[in-house]
C-alpha cells in the first residue's frame, strides 16, 4: 500500500489516521478490524481507533447498489463527542480494506468534515467494481 502513488506523502502529511470502524457485532463476528490492522501497519504513531465511532450495526453492504449503501449508512458513524475538538483543522486519512461504491468512506468523511477536518484523504487496500444502479 505504501508503494501506491501518493500514499507515503499523504500519510506523512496526515495529523491522524483513522480506520473505518466496525460495529461491535461485526467485530465479534470477525474477531478483528481489518482496517485497523492496515492503519497500524501504515502509520502506527498516527493511528487512532477511538476517534471515529460506529454508532450502529448495519446490514452487509455486499449486495446493495450505491444509493442503498448510502441510505444504509445514514447515522452509522460519529466522532467521539468527548474528542470532537481534536478534529478541527486536522488532516485526516481514512483507511479501509476494500472500496466498492465508496459509501462507507463518503459517509465517514461527511462526519469528519462536519466536525471541522481541514482535509480528508482515503487509502484502501483493494478496489472492487461498483454496482452503478
Amino acid at each position: 500500500m505504501l508503494s501506491a502513488p501518493w500514499v507515503e506523502d499523504t500519510l506523512a502529511q496526515a495529523d491522524t489516521v483513522l480506520p473505518i470502524p466496525l460495529s461491535p457485532e461485526r467485530l465479534a463476528e470477525r474477531g478483528y478490524n481489518q482496517s485497523l490492522l492496515l492503519a497500524r501497519q501504515l502509520s502506527p504513531d498516527k493511528t487512532d481507533d477511538r476517534l471515529l465511532l460506529r454508532t450502529r450495526h448495519t446490514p452487509s453492504q455486499r449486495s446493495l447498489p450505491r444509493a442503498e449503501r448510502l441510505a444504509n449508512l445514514v447515522g452509522a458513524f460519529a466522532v467521539d463527542p468527548l474528542r470532537a475538538a481534536e478534529i478541527r483543522g486536522q488532516r485526516i486519512v481514512l483507511v479501509d480494506d476494500v472500496m466498492t461504491s465508496g459509501a462507507s468512506l463518503h459517509t465517514a468523511a461527511q462526519v469528519l468534515r462536519q466536525a471541522g477536518a481541514a482535509h480528508i484523504s482515503a487509502v484502501v487496500l483493494a478496489r472492487t467494481e461498483a454496482d452503478t444502479a
